[in-house]
């Protein structure tokens, strides 16, 4: 009996050692910002700065971690190198054909003869020599356009007033059709007052060519003019975010910068202090400061007039290779960038941060804690049905004040770890449990053997 209390009692005491151990604070942390949030909730984004990036003891940002007033963790999502999607209102005119067909078959559709462009544009549209006089409809030509279909503007007229209902279909060939829907204008007029619908919804759609085909009445009504309306969305790279400016140290083979640890660097820009400078150089990098150096790219610097305005030519681009470290070598025939050493910033594709508020504020960002696990949930999970338009929509987040700078300087590889005294105290408590319970169910064995 004992025996099985001891055992319950352990169960229900290593949950909670666990527990305490995953408790984080923001105290836990090096460095620790306040966050000032705007905009509409209950999602909120910002682009982390490179300021972050220096700050963090993991490059793939593990040990980033927000907290609310309470002390609480928010959750959270990461999206390195994040595309940003632009969308612009988009209206273009359409060229008409009509399409004749023969009267009483409202099933019949027309016949064509078309002659097109390299470009797939309409140059020619001839109908058969035995078609009827009917109009049945009208071929619109939509190739020029490069955005998606969203609203249909015709100007028509008809011998009466009243409802023109016809069917849409769309192609990108004029040998295939899908159907797309119905649509319907009207022209209404009583008692001096009128309505005039000329507008065709349509569900957002890509379509080089639409056939419009009168359901009710039966002859078409004349266009005299057609025009589509859409959105055009545009996706562009993550931006590039750039850090302060780094101090390099000179040796006898070039400037060498340290970062505290390998990033996919972008684009490097040299400050060139001295006017009339030009510089042939060679950026080197590796990985450690144990790898061989690997050139990264040839370049040629400079700070000189032309055409009533100063030429200047100072950043670099880079493989995206990780490195953390940087060497540049100066052609000793140029005449260099100046008496003083060059100072470099740093440059690569920001990340995107999303995190759910939740509590009060003040709301914190903490970074730098070598031990620290990944915290990051997938995007989907934190924001169920998530797509990369509700960016758009949501709040934003900025970093109150400023990140405190990194100290640009390689890790030390023969410190001493640092003894963690919270963990070790209760890994000693749990062991001393286990121990007692060996003890009780030791002197349980015992007591059982006596009374046989």
């Amino acid at each position: 009996m004992r025996l099985n209390i001891a055992l319950v009692l352990l169960m229900l005491g290593t949950p909670l050692v666990a527990t305490a151990e995953r408790t984080e604070r923001p105290q836990d942390y090096a460095v620790t910002v306040p966050l000032t949030l705007s905009g509409e909730g209950p999602w909120y984004r910002m682009q982390l700065p490179m300021a972050a990036q220096l700050a963090a003891r993991h490059a793939d940002f593990r040990d980033l971690r927000l907290f609310n007033g309470e002390g609480e963790r928010l959750a959270y999502s990461l999206i390195p190198g994040a595309e940003r999607f632009a969308e612009s209102q988009q209206r273009a005119d359409l060229r008409l054909f009509p399409l004749h067909g023969p009267a009483g078959r409202r099933d019949a559709v027309p016949t064509l003869r078309v002659q097109r462009g390299d470009d797939g544009s309409i140059i020619e549209l001839a109908e058969p020599a035995a078609t009827a006089e009917l109009l049945r409809g009208w071929l619109l030509d939509a190739s020029a356009t490069d955005f998606s279909l969203q609203r249909l503007y015709l100007e028509w007229q008809a011998e009466s007033e009243g409802f023109q209902r016809f069917s849409i279909e769309a192609s990108d060939d004029l040998d295939h059709w899908r159907p797309v829907g119905e649509g319907q204008v009207a022209r209404l007029s009583f008692n001096g007052e009128r309505i005039d619908k000329s507008e065709v919804e349509l569900p957002t759609i890509r379509a080089r060519y639409l056939r419009l085909l009168w359901l009710a009445p039966e002859q078409a009504a004349n266009l005299s003019a057609a025009s589509v309306s859409g959105t055009r969305s545009t996706a562009e790279p993550a931006a590039l975010i750039w850090s302060a400016a780094l101090q390099g140290q000179a040796d006898e083979q070039g400037v060498i910068w340290t970062m505290p640890m390998a990033l996919p660097l972008e684009r490097v820009r040299i400050d060139i202090e001295q006017a009339n400078s030009l510089a042939p150089v060679v950026l080197q990098g590796r990985r450690d400061s144990k790898a061989p150096w690997v050139p990264l790219a040839n370049s040629v610097l400079y700070r000189l007039p032309g055409d009533g305005h100063e030429l200047v030519q100072d950043q670099i681009e880079l493989p995206s290779w990780p490195v953390s470290q940087l060497r540049l070598q100066v052609d000793s025939r140029g005449v260099g960038l100046g008496s003083s050493e060059p100072r470099m910033h740093l440059a690569m594709r920001a990340t995107e941060l999303l995190f759910l508020v939740r509590g009060s504020p003040p709301y914190q960002l903490a970074l730098g804690r070598e031990d620290a696990q990944a915290g990051s949930l997938p995007v989907t999970t934190l924001v169920p049905g998530f797509d990369a338009q509700r960016l758009v929509g949501m709040g934003q987040a900025v970093i109150a004040g400023q990140i405190a700078q990194a100290e640009v300087a390689p890790a030390s590889t023969t410190a001493e770890p640092r003894f963690d005294w919270k963990r070790a105290g209760l890994w000693a408590v749990l062991l001393v449990g286990v121990g007692v319970l060996v003890l009780m169910a030791l002197s349980v064995l015992r007591a059982s053997r006596g009374r046989s």
